[in-house]
């Protein structure tokens, strides 16, 4: 190896090391600021796969680090769920709308009365000092089909305690809970197994 290679290579080195550093520093500087600690309000919405196994995945993260979560499922209730099984035996507390997707029962008003019968469990868990973290699977559907109200719902989430965590899964989330929300990620759809034929796994997709 040349002098100059090995120049050359201790002046890349230290440039990275540098730059580096700079980040760090930014780094250490935002972790630094963020001194409130409260309860979040979570949104995943967006037309792409995995948006309830992320809100599935937080809630058992939660449950790994020792904390009381509840589950609350709209829309898919009648689909068998591995997500519960697993979680159940770990002590979450699930509350099943249990009539399935709208499109297969027709009966707008049989949905209407077990999203109600639902939400009113949920009611409960956001105004439960031992819950720390709520998971509202498929709420935005409730919202967007108007079965359940607006306003009812942004009021259960703004009295809830304090440093309890929320987090609301769904297309088309309506822009009050957005706006309402800490964090929003949007998961778009780049390709998708099933519009090539592909059906539904067992333990991937459900």
């Amino acid at each position: 190896m040349t002098d100059n290679t090995t120049s050359n290579e201790n002046n890349a080195n230290d440039k990275h090391k540098a730059r580096m550093q700079k980040l760090k520093e930014k780094v250490d500087s935002r972790i630094d600021s963020a001194t409130d600690e409260r309860g979040l309000l979570i949104v995943i919405t967006g037309n792409g796969k995995g948006k309830s196994t992320s809100g599935f995945g937080t809630v058992a993260r939660a449950v790994g680090h020792g904390l009381n979560a509840a589950v609350a499922q709209f829309i898919k209730g009648t689909w068998a769920c591995g997500e519960r099984q697993l979680l159940e035996n770990a002590g979450v507390q699930f509350e099943v709308m249990g009539t399935g997707f709208t499109w297969n029962t027709q009966d707008k008003e049989k949905d209407i009365a077990a999203a109600k019968q639902v939400w009113e469990k949920c009611k409960g868990l956001l105004n439960d000092n031992n819950i720390d973290v709520v998971l509202l699977d498929e709420m935005t559907y409730m919202l967007s089909y108007k079965y359940l109200e607006l306003e009812e719902v942004i009021a259960a989430l703004n009295n809830r305690p304090k440093n309890q965590h929320v987090i609301i899964t769904g297309r088309a989330c309506h822009r009050a809970i957005i706006d309402l929300a800490d964090t929003v990620s949007e998961v778009q759809s780049i390709k998708h197994a099933f519009d090539n034929g592909i059906k539904a796994q067992k333990g991937i997709d459900w």
